[in-house]
């Protein structure tokens, strides 16, 4: 039986290069993802916005942009997730830059430390997000979320939800990456990250690359969602400010969601880096809305899915 699905909204773009993403919240909302989700008969609540700190603008200070901001806004984050977590709840934070995966993956990691259930983390993006502040070459933290989970960092990042590193690099398989930083690259290759780029999903298709990502789990997972918009081909989906060239397309990612729905596994979702000030018609958002139905179980013809702890 599925989880009830809590929303809740993170409207800002505190750790980014572009301003905007503080507006996706409302686009995805704009965008029917509670009356299409109430469709398929789930029952959805819509916790309204978090609020935080105003985005300052200011340049980086000691290799990290507004590190406060992100602090403040990342524990928010993380005490709304692992409140819904506590509940029974399936939480999808609406974001909102994508710094704000450590807060909700830090939540989700508690929750399964709490319930001793193993953490599977997806994170679909066209950026591995492994930087660092001696590696970074623009101090902007969504660039770093996955590095600050796994212990790379300093304490007011590194510590939100009481245990460093939040996660081990073992746990998370990244998919769909097509741009890193020269510094950051060699990282990834040092950390042992599972890492399912584009040469791969071209080589392999994206059938085997989800087969290899999603085996090995067990009725204890936890399945975590972490979808960056960038994943997304920019030619479908426009309206992000870190567009790369290269992405999935419409069928790659349709299938990608329609794996990840057949494991019965999700328990917790990220929708990141929306920028409605970049989009054309709410094109992206309606898109991204269209891929989370089928991260839900929409499907062409009925299938099984497997049974769910």
């Amino acid at each position: 039986m599925q989880h009830p699905i809590s929303l809740i909204g993170a409207p800002t773009d505190i750790g980014a290069g572009a301003r905007g993403a503080s507006m996706g919240p409302e686009a995805l909302r704009v965008a029917g993802i509670q009356t299409v989700l109430e469709s398929h008969g789930l029952q959805v609540t819509d916790r309204g916005n978090l609020s935080g700190p105003a985005n300052p603008w200011l340049p980086p200070d000691n290799g990290y942009r507004h590190l406060n901001e992100v602090v403040a806004w990342n524990n928010a984050l993380h005490n709304a997730v692992y409140a819904e977590l506590a509940l029974g709840r399936l939480p999808i934070v609406l974001g909102g830059d994508h710094c704000l995966g450590l807060g909700s993956i830090s939540a989700v990691a508690r929750h399964c430390r709490d319930g001793g259930k193993t953490l599977r983390v997806l994170w679909l993006d066209a950026h591995a997000d492994f930087n660092t502040a001696a590696l970074t070459p623009s101090g902007n933290i969504h660039g770093m979320p996955v590095a600050l989970l796994c212990g790379h960092g300093p304490s007011p990042l590194t510590g939100i939800g009481g245990h460093t590193p939040a996660i081990s690099p073992g746990v998370v398989r990244q998919i769909g990456i097509r741009s890193v930083d020269p510094g950051e690259k060699r990282f990834v290759h040092e950390a042992g990250l599972e890492v399912f780029d584009m040469r791969y999903i071209d080589e392999m298709g994206m059938r085997h690359t989800m087969d290899e990502a999603l085996k090995d789990m067990g009725p204890d997972t936890h399945l975590h969602v972490s979808f960056d918009v960038d994943f997304l081909d920019p030619d479908i989906a426009p309206g992000v400010g870190t567009t790369v060239p290269g992405g999935p397309s419409y069928r790659e990612a349709q299938l990608c969601m329609e794996m990840i729905a057949d494991t019965g596994r999700l328990a917790s979702l990220d929708v990141m880096e929306l920028n409605p000030a970049l989009d054309v018609r709410n094109r992206t958002a309606e898109l991204a809305v269209d891929l989370i139905e089928s991260l839900f179980g929409k499907s062409t013809l009925m299938r099984k899915t497997l049974p769910r702890a």
